[in-house]
């Protein structure tokens, strides 16, 4: 089996950092993975194979030869409707995600995913990292709706990534939360990881990584706040669980202790969050890029139904 000899030059973001967590965050595999190119050499710089021990400098030319695909298998192509682009170039593209749709496929979802569907609709995407996660640079859960970009070229890919990291692309959701907030605007600020218990889930921990969320209330309802929230830095499942610890569960979030009764009442069967805007330059040509997407149907269902006659 062929494998592929990728030559990368080290982005300014991971300058300084140890050879495998560096290329750990760079190539997408995992630190195991890297550890093993390492020892059986296959990581080189100037003609000689880099140790686990080595730091790594901005601009630096590193030679990986990487590792056969475990996964021969073509990414599942999974045609869907309402998976609307809403910018589209030659080197990225940003998609307005339905919900019920994965960022791309893992174990045990069968559904649609975003890779799969734009691969359908005939966008290329060639990029590193894992195959099935091509150009993913960030991810919304499957009950998400709203804004996503996903690189098409490797150069994007890098450099998105690196944006991400550098906190460089800003991210505005909206939410509906139970309860009202006091006081209106707020930071939280509580490391998230696995739940000990509840692999599906995720939890405010000790030892969790930092998880930064900045809110405003929008507008207070009878018993529900709508808020606006950005990430300052950001993990999966962050708002979520992030309101959940304040005692104000997204309506319909169920997982994390939203209340069933009202989520029935306002016909959420999924938590009540909206990716809403994305502010960034663009990866390769700098320029400003502003992009929205407006609530999907079931969101504005719910918002109609705000009243004294359905609220407790």
């Amino acid at each position: 089996m062929t494998r592929e000899l990728r030559q990368l030059t080290v982005p300014e973001g991971v300058a300084g950092e140890r050879i495998d967590s560096a290329l750990t965050r760079v190539l997408g595999l995992s630190r195991t993975s890297i550890v093993k190119l390492l020892e059986d050499g296959d990581i080189t710089t100037d003609n000689r194979a880099m140790q686990k021990s080595d730091r790594v400098a901005a601009g630096q030319l590193i030679e990986v030869l990487m590792p056969a695909p475990v996964n021969q298998d073509p990414i599942p192509l999974t045609p869907l409707e309402g998976l609307t682009v809403v910018y589209n170039d030659d080197d990225i593209v940003v998609i307005d995600k339905p919900v019920g749709c994965a960022a791309h496929p893992s174990p045990g979802w069968m559904g649609p995913t975003v890779v799969g569907a734009l691969m359908a609709a005939g966008y290329t995407i060639s990029t590193s990292g894992p195959a099935e996660r091509a150009g993913v640079v960030h991810r919304l859960d499957a009950g998400t709706s709203g804004l996503m970009i996903i690189a098409k070229t490797e150069n994007s890919y890098l450099k998105l990534k690196e944006m991400f990291r550098a906190h460089d692309v800003e991210k505005t959701y909206h939410a509906l939360v139970q309860g009202h907030l006091d006081p209106s605007t707020g930071t939280i600020d509580a490391p998230i990881d696995r739940h000990p218990k509840e692999d599906h889930r995720f939890a405010v921990v000790a030892t969790g990584k930092e998880s930064i969320t900045h809110y405003e209330v929008i507008e207070y309802y009878r018993s529900v706040s709508l808020v606006k929230v950005e990430l300052e830095t950001g993990r999966t499942h962050q708002i979520r669980v992030h309101f959940s610890a304040l005692g104000h569960p997204l309506v319909g979030d169920t997982t994390y202790g939203a209340d069933p009764v009202l989520g029935k009442k306002m016909k959420m069967s999924r938590p009540w969050l909206h990716a809403l805007e994305l502010r960034f330059n663009h990866p390769i040509n700098g320029n400003p890029l502003v992009l929205t997407a407006p609530y999907p149907a079931d969101l504005l269902a719910s918002l109609a139904l705000l009243s004294d006659a359905v609220l407790p």
